[in-house]
């Protein structure tokens, strides 16, 4: 007998540990959690219902949409809603990748979770690819991100969007399931910056929340007003400063503002980091505006997109431009002398406040003395810049470390970058112009816009150096590889002379 119970739990092991292989790459199929009761079961009947919801929205389609914000109740609730910013989407339009962020309502962790068991999503109306090489980029990218199965396994917020996307879209394309559970800041911050480099308008990113949970209809209104309100301005601060008041308020049964809080803070980050982007409203109700919900305690219902808004760029005026060359040589001239360095936090502007890439470069006597940068901003810029000085000045592994008698010879550049732009040819690249990112897997390289400039190299020359000598590709590693481009806003002291 007792041979026979450990064969029993020798085989539960074996069979343990099959499943849990087979779950981690991405054979398994996820079945609808919630069909029949979210939405419904039958093809037909979800098609004709989701349909008719599209039909009879307000929105018109724009090839301009970068990200939505939607409901995710059951659809009697709040499929309206959602189909408002569903219907701002040209059904045309051919994005590389889906990125789903919600919120986790059944499972506690303390991160971000990919889906890299389910090569597959299963809807009544069919099945949806995922991204898997994404998924898995994502944990190499930051620990942040992690793979917890049950997080996904009963999830209802991301499930309930996918037949809007099957209805609306020609071509859905891969999928990147992504759920938070953490409301850390700093954690949402290395979200985000993990995300950045997909953040693109050839990448849809769809944020699952609903808004107030339990309060009256009328507490709901004001509540979901305030918070709405805030996401218009597209300040990540703004919008949990707006969660707190209304917390503090201690509206009865108010349990939260927005269950997804943390997503819509990341995309809040997105959104202000990239800048040329625009909140754009366009609906609101809650569960007492159905004939299936009552007045005394409801749950609100936002629809927004977030769309592009042309002919926009970023750029710096004089007074910013000197302020962060100043504050770049105090940086290390405290470094140097051991000293605190403070701010005059007085002149920081919006702009120098904004989470911005930035490079900064030394030169003595007309040669490199170092260059450290970040391509992807997760500071403001102006705590970018004093930090990436610092590393210039101390860090950079190809030059000792700057000494003080250098201090005086030394010329400081910064580079200022826009927002990462993804291209798919390199005919798109503009030598002088732009920079360039390369990303395949977890390899990854740039050069700044000016290395063209002061180098004269070819195109091919300036790929073929950025892919083997930044990014540890083969000279030719780019042709198969992602390429974004970005242009730098440059400047120097001899300029602010």
């Amino acid at each position: 007998m007792n041979r026979y119970v450990k064969l029993l739990f020798l085989a539960l092991i074996m069979m343990t540990n099959i499943h849990s292989a087979f779950s981690q790459n991405g054979n398994a199929r996820r079945e609808p959690a919630v069909a029949g009761s979210f939405y419904p079961a039958d093809a037909d009947t979800l098609r004709a219902e989701v349909g008719g919801f599209l039909a009879a929205a307000q929105a018109d389609g724009t090839d301009g949409v970068q990200a939505v914000i939607v409901p995710h109740a059951g659809y009697v609730f709040s499929g309206a809603t959602a189909a408002e910013a569903f219907a701002r989407i040209d059904p045309a339009t051919r994005y590389k990748r889906v990125f789903l962020l919600g919120p986790s309502h059944r499972a506690s962790f303390d991160g971000a979770s990919v889906d890299v068991a389910c090569g597959r999503y299963a809807t009544p109306l069919g099945e949806l690819e995922v991204d898997l090489a994404a998924c898995r980029a994502l944990m190499e990218a930051d620990s942040v991100f992690a793979h917890v199965p049950r997080a996904h396994e009963q999830e209802h917020c991301l499930e309930v969007e996918l037949p809007f996307l099957q209805e609306r879209l020609r071509e859905v394309p891969p999928l990147v399931p992504v759920i938070i559970g953490t409301t850390d800041y700093a954690k949402l911050r290395r979200i985000a910056a993990a995300l950045r480099p997909y953040f693109t308008p050839d990448n849809l990113f769809v944020v699952s929340s609903d808004f107030s949970h339990y309060p009256s209809y009328e507490d709901a209104v004001e509540a979901d007003r305030a918070t709405g309100d805030a996401i218009l301005s597209a300040s990540p601060d703004a919008f949990l400063e707006a969660i707190a008041d209304n917390a503090s308020r201690r509206v009865p049964r108010l349990l939260t503002s927005a269950c997804g809080q943390a997503p819509i803070a990341v995309l809040l980050m997105l959104v202000q980091q990239a800048g040329g982007l625009q909140m754009e409203h366009l609906a609101y109700c809650n569960s007492g505006d159905s004939p299936y919900g009552g007045r005394d305690r409801v749950v609100g219902y936002h629809a927004f997109a977030v769309t592009r808004v042309a002919g926009q760029a970023f750029t710096l005026s004089d007074e910013e431009k000197s302020f962060l060359l100043q504050t770049a040589r105090r940086s290390i001239e405290g470094a140097l002398s051991g000293d605190s360095v403070s701010c005059d936090t007085s002149r920081l502007t919006d702009k120098l406040r904004m989470d911005c890439g930035a490079f900064v470069t030394l030169h003595k006597h007309g040669k490199l003395r170092g260059c450290i940068g970040r391509l992807v901003g997760v500071r403001p810029l102006y705590l970018t810049v004093a930090e990436m000085a610092r590393a210039a000045a101390f860090e950079d592994p190809r030059f000792r470390p700057v000494r003080a008698e250098e201090l005086p010879d030394i010329r400081i550049d910064i580079s200022v970058l826009s927002p990462l732009k993804r291209i798919h040819s390199a005919d798109e690249l503009q030598l002088g112009r732009h920079g360039i990112f390369i990303v395949k897997g977890v390899h990854q390289g740039t050069f700044l816009p000016q290395v063209a400039r002061e180098t004269h190299w070819t195109k091919e020359e300036f790929l073929g150096h950025c892919a083997r000598d930044k990014a540890g590709l083969s000279w030719d590693g780019w042709r198969d590889a992602e390429l974004y481009v970005y242009e730098a806003e440059v400047f120097d002291e001899d300029e602010d002379r």
